[in-house]
């Protein structure tokens, strides 16, 4: 939900048309009544205020949206919240960097079960489509007002430096059939009244609790108090000792001869202190050393420390963090490529076709590649055997080895390989849970003779369990082939994301999340298809960790969001024409590349060829925050479809 929110702030940035929800229209005669029994001038009685201290996001004003946060603070049925912070804008007076106040059901961000009430912002223009400053299935904009409504030029409004100072945030669910909120620094007042009270999204209707958090964008705020107390406590103004720190962009190879710190120096992270605050730091901030010492290759110990206190002081006991990389005379370099075996249904839907009975086409392996499949697995469930199953070959068909799913293979290259499965796997339960089960595998040809598979399967149980076969020998890296076949079972590769129709929303479908290993490049083939209603109607690629937790998120109209987002530079070719371009793209053949830098960053890159013959270009580089060996990716769709080769 977390990235769906920010689609939907960043597109109204841009000015295009955005999702728009509105209430019943028999409700405009209650607004109307109430709002003209209330004074537009009414000033709120403050609260008795807690001391929480603490800042919002960076004070270099380069924190994107959905960056930085406030803390949760839960507002009961009936009761008021009042908190004040001070706002400093961004300085290039765009009108939508300034805060959001995001509401939802009591349940933590991205957690299960978690709904949004909407997202409401302290801007405010009377073109509610252009520049639309709230978003949300229970949020509308009819119920908004100010008493100093912008006209942007530009996207830059004078009124945006008139909202720095201290902002009185009010969250009021007392009044009577009412949901209230209020956002005054005494020169600029936002209003929302809802004639109605807020519907319960909590899974237990018992609670009707409800949560508030502020998020920033482009800009930073300095919290002072709130009138009651947020999950995980006040923060006081006193010092505070560190606790804990998370680092990012950790490189997983390093050329031999290269400085430690020259090496590092792409190095971030957030440091905990106590009372739970936190602060990103640099490398800069941070002191490295490698155990053994750089001047030879081989397998380091990097430990890590940083020594302040949350004002800058020496720290009483200082936080050590350690992770391995290696120092090597040349990268990696892998490339993987993503592919759709043919036929795209393997076997009988009714799982009857029995050993060696149906077979894809042979796919070739380059030397130093990767190829990535992704399908789902069904399967009778008699016997641990009776699911996918990947030969490993010559052109001739000649084999190397043939591997299963269940921990076996055979072959004259298996008897070299080591296989291995996750921890305590129980076989009745993993097989019941094979029928259904989503699978990415991994062909590798190594280059030196040798070559790995790797299956993840996400089963129907929610778990995840792996199979590797490492070190397959025998293997001639110039004539290096696989492919599936069955027995019991029946495989269906993905193919298509999102409906023919275009009429997928957003976020609505994702493809599996694909591993891209440090020092290696992902080639993805596809076709798009696109409602065409506005730009990024088109794919959109997510760039994250195991658990989903997200890097960046870029879409193919030079547009893009999240924590390593910041840093990178996003160009497409010179003179793109939108109109034409968004035409073209309806059918467009795309070529995407993935690449894992191995030093803490990633880029992508897009060709676009047209239905107009012309080819459009798309890149992203230097996205940052990244853990080279936790990296992965996913497709998502926004009235689009796609179509993978």
């Amino acid at each position: 939900m977390a990235a769906a929110a920010g689609v939907f702030i960043l597109a109204g940035c841009e000015g295009g048309d955005l999702y728009s929800v509105d209430a019943p229209d028999w409700i405009s005669a209650r607004v109307d009544s109430i709002n003209a029994s209330k004074s537009g001038d009414e000033e709120q009685e403050l609260l008795p205020q807690n001391e929480d201290v603490y800042t919002v996001g960076a004070t270099d004003y380069s924190n994107g949206f959905w960056q930085a946060f406030s803390k949760y603070y839960v507002i009961p049925e009936n009761e008021k919240f009042q908190a004040q912070f001070v706002l400093h804008t961004n300085p290039d007076n765009v009108y939508y960097k300034n805060f959001v106040v995001i509401v939802s059901n009591d349940v933590d961000r991205g957690g299960d079960g978690y709904k949004e009430y909407g997202a409401w912002r302290y801007d405010f223009t009377n073109d509610s489509v252009t520049y639309n400053s709230q978003w949300g299935d229970y949020l509308f904009f009819k119920y908004s007002n100010s008493n100093m409504p912008m006209a942007p030029v530009d996207n830059v409004s004078d009124i945006s430096e008139k909202m720095n100072g201290t902002v009185t945030l009010t969250i009021d669910r007392s009044r009577v059939d009412t949901f209230y909120m209020e956002a005054n620094n005494g020169t600029v007042r936002k209003t929302y009244t809802q004639p109605y009270k807020l519907t319960n999204l909590n899974t237990d209707l018992t609670n009707e609790n409800i949560r508030i958090f502020v998020v920033v964008d482009g800009s930073y705020i300095e919290w002072k108090s709130a009138s009651s107390e947020p999950i995980g406590g006040y923060t006081s103004a006193e010092d505070k000792q560190p606790v804990s720190m998370e680092l990012a962009g950790i490189p997983s190879e390093v050329l031999l001869g290269t400085e430690l710190n020259e090496a590092m120096a792409g190095v971030t992270g957030v440091v905990t202190f106590e009372q739970g605050v936190t602060k990103k730091v640099t490398a800069e901030d941070l002191q490295f050393q490698a155990i053994p010492d750089m001047d030879e290759a081989g397998i380091k110990t990097l430990v890590v420390i940083y020594n302040k206190t949350f004002k800058g002081e020496n720290c009483s006991n200082p936080i050590i963090f350690s992770k391995t990389f290696s120092v090597v005379k040349e990268f990696s370099a892998y490339t993987e490529t993503v592919v759709v075996p043919t036929p795209t249904i393997l076997g009988a839907e009714d799982n009857s076709t029995a050993w060696w009975g149906a077979h894809t086409e042979n796919i070739k392996v380059e030397a130093k590649e990767t190829k990535v499949v992704n399908f789902t697995n069904y399967t009778t469930g008699a016997n641990n055997w009776n699911n996918f199953v990947i030969v490993l070959c010559k052109a001739s068909n000649a084999e190397y080895a043939v591997v299963r799913s269940d921990n076996y293979g055979w072959g004259d290259g298996y008897g070299a390989c080591t296989p291995s499965m996750e921890e305590g796997r129980d076989f009745d339960t993993w097989r019941a849970a094979m029928n259904g089960a989503h699978v990415t595998a991994y062909i590798t040809n190594n280059g030196d003779g040798t070559a790995d598979v790797k299956a993840v399967m996400t089963g129907t149980d929610g778990a995840v369990y792996t199979q590797q076969y490492t070190g397959i020998n025998t293997v001639d890296a110039d004539d290096f082939w696989f492919r599936f076949t069955v027995d019991g079972c029946h495989l269906v590769f993905d193919r298509e994301l999102g409906t023919a129709d275009c009429s997928t929303a957003w976020w609505g479908a994702h493809t599996t999340n694909v591993q891209v290993p440090a020092s290696t490049v992902c080639t993805v083939n596809f076709t798009n298809y696109t409602s065409g209603a506005s730009n990024w109607n088109n794919f959109v690629v997510v760039l994250c960790k195991d658990n989903n937790a997200e890097y960046a998120v870029v879409r193919a109209d030079n547009y893009g969001w999240g924590d390593g987002y910041a840093a990178c530079t996003h160009n497409m070719e010179e003179g793109r024409d939108f109109g034409t371009w968004l035409a073209a793209m309806n059918g467009a053949k795309v070529t995407m590349q993935i690449a894992n830098n191995g030093d803490g960053t990633a880029d992508v890159k897009v060709v676009m060829h047209g239905t107009d013959g012309k080819d459009y270009t798309q890149d992203y580089i230097g996205i940052n925050t990244i853990d080279p060996d936790n990296f992965w990716f996913r497709f998502t769709v926004d009235n689009s479809y796609l179509v993978f080769e």
